[in-house]
């Protein structure tokens, strides 16, 4: 658990692994998933249920951003105890999560707490969210001060590159989060979509086959190794050979293991569905 003057708060998007949670000592704050009057956090869904409900429902489960007070049982008691917290979060254009944290930082400021609070907007989400959390975390375990562990985030942020590949866009047609991808929709070809995630979720490409887009995305990891991304990761819906193909293949380009290998969790499943598949993943040197 870390102990640093700044601690590391973020949301349950992030899909890291357990052992790196609790190993940088990350706060988290869960988001909400659930169908008709059913409303729980996230993290409270076994994970092979959910998917397999939500490909035999024909209705899809809606999504909740935390509460003002649920962040604010996170920041008190750090900010209380004189740490500064800076709170990441997934993108402002995708989730309402950012402006909750954003009132529960005033609501602490106002109290005249020891700690000050800074929440950053992620602008990305998943595994990507994960890479500038984790970077957060090893800046303040080095004792750098809070303005410079943002600072850490947004040059982490600008080196960051994320797509996937989508069995299908009927959940985020059905969902409203479809952004730029709306123009994909319709096609009379049978497509596997590429996709980015930052802002909102834009398409990079499209390909006809899975095995096509498993072949594209290790071109775009070739790709950012040989522009010098350094680490990387894999995420998954309910696709897990998909992924460990990934890691295999992934390794032998990079030379060295991801940063982790995990299952994406019912919030962005709700949206992504099944059979998604994330990777090739760098995070390039930070700018000095």
């Amino acid at each position: 658990m870390s102990t640093s003057s700044v601690a590391v708060v973020t949301d349950s998007t992030t899909y890291l692994p357990a052992n790196l949670i609790e190993r940088w000592g990350i706060g988290q704050v869960s988001l909400y998933v659930g169908w008709a009057d059913e409303r729980l956090a996230e993290q409270d869904y076994e994970l092979d249920e959910f998917y397999a409900r939500l490909r035999d429902s024909s209705d899809l489960p809606s999504t909740s951003q935390p509460s003002v007070g649920d962040f604010l049982a996170c920041f008190e008691p750090l900010a209380g105890a004189g740490r500064d917290v800076i709170s990441i979060h997934i993108a402002s254009g995708l989730s309402g999560t950012y402006e909750s944290a954003v009132e529960a930082a005033r609501a602490v400021g106002e109290k005249g707490l020891p700690g000050r609070v800074e929440v950053v907007d992620g602008q990305t989400g998943a595994g990507g969210l994960g890479c500038l959390v984790l970077a957060a975390a090893a800046a303040a375990e080095q004792g750098l001060a809070l303005g410079a562990v943002v600072d850490t985030v947004d040059r982490t942020r600008d080196g960051l590159e994320m797509w996937f590949c989508l069995d299908t866009l009927e959940y985020l047609r059905r969902g409203g989060r479809i952004g730029a991808a709306q123009a994909l929709v319709g096609s009379a070809l049978k497509i596997k979509p590429i996709l980015t995630f930052g802002t909102e979720i834009t398409p990079v490409g499209r390909v006809r086959t899975r095995k096509r887009a498993m072949q594209q995305m290790l071109a775009y990891q070739r790709e950012l190794h040989s522009r010098g991304a350094t680490d990387w990761f894999v995420q998954h819906a309910q696709s897990l050979d998909d992924a460990e193909s990934l890691v295999a293949q992934g390794t032998e380009i990079f030379a060295k293991e991801p940063l982790f290998c995990t299952q994406v969790g019912p919030v962005l499943g709700a949206h992504l569905g099944s059979g998604m598949l994330v990777g090739g993943i760098g995070c390039r040197p930070a700018k000095s």
